[in-house]
């Protein structure tokens, strides 16, 4: 499925992996990735991360978003078996993931636009999502009341290219509901 807005390019493909595929990464990411709390700094206090996060790719390469500096961790086998689909489906090749894990509903993202430099122009992030679903929300930045959501589900894949990350913001929010865990991997190219 395309979605198309105004400056938005998305392709969704929501049973991107079958159901037992996608079982068997979530449970082995969820076991086997190295899994850390951030620390970040906002209104003058040092507040954890509301997620964990990995962030892997190919050696010597560096990853710095939220003022904070990341340094590769080698890809584990799995991650590069998904790298494989993901790049053989949708052509186009990437050098780096990172890797959310939401333990439950109060496990978020704010809003942000995966905009940083060594992401180049027009950067194509590959999303894949393993475990509960989860909402995806999305604003244009120049007029925040144009917005819509994508349920993210258990094996979905989601495709953000072209001016997408120039013009719109998208978040993860928390929710009452009661939340299973949800790994999300978002494949990128660090130029």
């Amino acid at each position: 499925m395309i979605i198309c807005a105004e400056q938005l390019e998305l392709s969704y493909f929501p049973k991107f992996l079958g159901k037992t595929k996608a079982d068997e990464f979530h449970l082995q990411l969820t076991e086997n990735l190295d899994w850390q709390i951030e620390y970040y700094r906002m209104f003058g206090k040092i507040l954890p991360s509301p997620r964990l996060i990995a962030w892997y790719g190919n050696e010597g390469l560096n990853y710095r978003y939220s003022g904070i500096n990341h340094p590769a961790i080698p890809w584990t086998q799995e991650l590069l078996v998904i790298k494989s689909i993901i790049e053989t489906n949708i052509n186009h090749s990437f050098n780096s993931v990172l890797a959310n894990l939401y333990r439950d509903g109060q496990d978020s993202m704010g809003w942000h636009a995966d905009n940083e430099p060594e992401l180049g122009i027009n950067p194509v992030i590959a999303s894949l999502s393993l475990g509960e679903s989860r909402r995806l929300c999305f604003r244009n930045t120049s007029s925040p009341r144009q917005s819509f959501n994508i349920s993210l589900e258990h094996g979905s894949l989601l495709v953000m290219s072209g001016q997408t990350q120039h013009f719109w913001q998208h978040s993860i929010p928390k929710t009452k509901a009661n939340c299973q865990s949800r790994i999300n991997l978002t494949f990128r190219l660090i130029i």
